[in-house]
């Protein structure tokens, strides 16, 4: 009953703004419900910013919002809660200075770098990235990228996941090696150097599950993320990103077993039950669920829409100028490509 309640407050009060609600994938079932987009970070904020509506409402976490105001300035962007993705939290503009002084001490320069920064990764280290020569890329459109990267005829620096960035150089047949582990002389001789960060969620997924899964249920799929460890792609079926294993799974017949390595509410939501029997499992013994996704409730929902009808807005996503200009520069250069 309470759910209703806050169900029916939210919906008059997006109607009464005219604003546009967009959820990630990731959010809880009662937010994607609502939502009048719902995607992977880059999809929504594209769609966002190119909508007819001036206030975008965004449940996700704090870099979706920024992505949605580098590319639409004049909009303004609110979100429930400023979540903050532990990827890219362990990564700011000065880990990102010292990661390349680091590099320079090695022998690099900085014209001998080219670095590419995942979405996942906030305004001001693709600041820093565009001002280097780089750009950002997406799970979806990483290979693509890649391959760009390799015709500039410099060192790959790869940043914030490193699991990204390993199955990128392994499955192009390149070495890579992880800053800050790896010893200085394999840094400068690997293809893809890798900064030492990764997704909590997707490191939850280990080969002993795909064995598992193997064992109990004969030929099932594997469909996992590529944020996953390298053993663990290796060993599936399919690797995609977010809206990428949707599509794959859902074309699949009903009654064929997969085990998916994402996040949980996503793949709870993927496809129904064949009949009474399940044939979707997630490729874990825990609950791969996001704790920063998960955060936003229908509570945080409505109050951030009080907040902004009563002109006292909350949670509104600012950038300062330079940033967004340079971090335009780096999402615009992927867009080009893309």
């Amino acid at each position: 009953m309470q759910d209703k309640m806050l169900t029916h407050q939210i919906t008059e009060l997006l109607h009464k703004l005219d604003a546009l609600l967009v959820a990630h994938f990731y959010q809880k079932d009662e937010i994607v419900a609502l939502a009048d987009l719902c995607g992977d970070s880059l999809e929504l904020s594209r769609k966002a910013s190119q909508s007819d509506k001036n206030l975008i409402v965004f449940c996700g976490v704090a870099f979706m919002g920024q992505s949605v105001k580098v590319l639409a300035p004049q909009k303004r962007v609110i979100m429930p809660r400023l979540a903050c993705c532990s990827m890219a939290r362990m990564i700011d503009s000065d880990y990102f200075d010292e990661s390349i002084k680091i590099l320079e001490s090695y022998g690099l320069s900085r014209e001998e770098i080219f670095p590419i920064t995942y979405i996942n990764s906030n305004v001001d280290v693709k600041a820093k990235v565009a001002q280097m020569g780089g750009l950002v890329c997406t799970s979806a459109n990483a290979k693509k990228i890649f391959d760009f990267a390799k015709a500039q005829g410099k060192k790959i620096f790869f940043l914030p996941d490193r699991c990204l960035g390993e199955n990128l150089a392994r499955a192009d047949g390149k070495s890579s090696s992880l800053l800050g582990r790896d010893e200085p002389q394999k840094v400068l001789s690997s293809d893809v150097i890798c900064y030492d960060g990764f997704c909590s969620v997707h490191q939850l997924f280990t080969p002993n599950d795909v064995r598992f899964y193997r064992s109990k249920f004969k030929d099932i799929k594997i469909v996992v993320h590529p944020e996953c460890d390298p053993n663990v792609v290796e060993m599936a079926d399919f690797v995609g990103s977010t809206s990428q294993i949707i599509h794959y799974v859902r074309s699949l017949p009903l009654e064929q077993k997969v085990a998916v390595g994402t996040e949980f509410n996503l793949v709870n939501r993927l496809r129904p039950k064949n009949g009474d029997e399940q044939t979707t499992f997630v490729l874990s013994a825990s609950k791969p669920q996001c704790p920063t996704m998960n955060e936003t409730t229908l509570q945080d929902l409505l109050d951030v829409l009080r907040a902004y009808e009563d002109n006292k807005p909350i949670n509104e996503v600012f950038l300062d100028a330079e940033i967004q200009k340079w971090a335009k520069i780096a999402l615009d250069r992927m867009l080009e490509l893309s």
